[in-house]
């Protein structure tokens, strides 16, 4: 059969149980990385290794919630573990997995560049691997589940230089520089800034995805510019509750409108980033879909396990294929929306309110 590129032909009856028994399912988004136990899928299931990439993120909790649920719907059984954004135990846990003879993997490397070792051992297997919101430095990879992270550092920039009217002093909190999202939204949000806001001054603020050198650097920036006037969390799901803490000890966390207010704007759509926007304390969150990035990592393994073939373009769930460049990765890029408080237009961006069906943090 010839390859699709259109997941509804490619994977048929699959998709029609991922898509309507498990659609944008209800969970407890707010649970700690800690407190949360992923489901263990379909008892009579093809087996799979799921390696959780962190416990110290809202959004991986959430993930977390999710895999479970939407593995069962996709007739796959789930063999976990976690890496704790370790690169060696991503290759040991692995290595592991592999011995459990599972036929498929999916995982989310936090370093891409050093997952090299981990994709061959499983290469070696002949077990393909399924890439969950990150992209291999060096492919190797069946498919990769992921939105447009250059689209979240242009977004963020678009929003805070029109609310910002071009001017002003702007903190960046940057993702890990090894990583693709780290390097993808921080080199497209400068520029971004540097063609299209000049008047503004971006301070960067390399965090390695911690939420205490991000807080960190923002104290020592507050004391030196006390204009500061915007900031961009790369990662609400790491930076929001720390960040919140800082500006309101410091005097500094004014709600929007009134004047003061440090205009903010974050990546992620945990439902504590929806709660503070209407509360007026951030101001816009780029909903990256925690629910589908689990739904279809499950289906995808399903798919190459069942031998499906795809190619670029559009999908039938809003999304499209896109070929990486990198030894013939695809990548399924799917939608991820702004949300500011009243929604509408912000320049160019179409944004949805907090409250918008289908937004995955306060449960669909």
């Amino acid at each position: 059969m010839k390859a699709a590129s259109i997941i509804g032909i490619a994977i048929g009856a699959t998709l029609i149980i991922a898509s309507t028994a498990c659609s944008r399912d209800s969970i407890d988004t707010g649970k700690s990385g800690a407190g949360v136990t992923v489901g263990s899928g379909a008892e009579a299931g093809v087996l799979v290794g799921a390696d959780q990439p962190r416990s110290d993120s809202d959004f991986w909790s959430a993930y977390a919630g999710y895999l479970g649920p939407k593995a069962a719907a996709a007739g796959v059984k789930l063999e976990n573990t976690s890496s704790d954004n370790d690169a060696n135990r991503l290759k040991s846990n692995v290595d592991t997995l592999l011995s459990k003879n599972v036929k498929a993997i999916i995982m989310a490397p936090q370093d891409t560049a050093a997952v090299k070792p981990a994709l061959s051992a499983a290469s070696a297997k002949s077990v393909p691997v399924v890439s969950v919101d990150t992209r291999p430095d060096s492919g190797g990879v069946y498919m990769v589940v992921r939105a447009d992270n250059r689209a979240y550092g242009t977004k963020s920039c678009i929003y805070l230089g029109e609310t910002l009217k071009g001017t002003g002093k702007v903190v960046e909190f940057q993702g890990d520089l090894s990583s693709i999202n780290g390097r993808d939204r921080s080199e497209a949000f400068a520029e971004c800034m540097k063609t299209r806001y000049p008047g503004i001054k971006v301070i960067e603020i390399p965090t390695d995805w911690k939420g205490d050198r991000a807080v960190s650097g923002l104290q020592d920036k507050l004391l030196t510019d006390p204009d500061i006037n915007g900031i961009y969390m790369q990662a609400g799901g790491v930076f929001l509750q720390s960040t919140l803490a800082l500006l309101k000890r410091s005097g500094k966390l004014v709600k929007a409108g009134a004047p003061g207010h440090i205009t903010i704007v974050s990546n992620d759509g945990i439902k504590a980033e929806l709660d503070a926007i209407e509360a007026g304390e951030i101001d816009a969150t780029i909903s990256q879909p925690a629910d589908l990035y689990a739904q279809y990592a499950a289906v995808y393994a399903k798919a190459a396990i069942d031998g499906k073939k795809f190619t670029p373009g559009p999908t039938d769930h809003g999304s499209t294929i896109i070929d990486t460049g990198i030894g013939g990765m695809l990548e399924d890029q799917l939608s991820a929306p702004v949300v500011t408080k009243t929604g509408g237009k912000v320049g160019e961006l179409d944004t949805l309110t907090p409250s918008a069906p289908g937004l995955w943090g306060h449960g669909g």
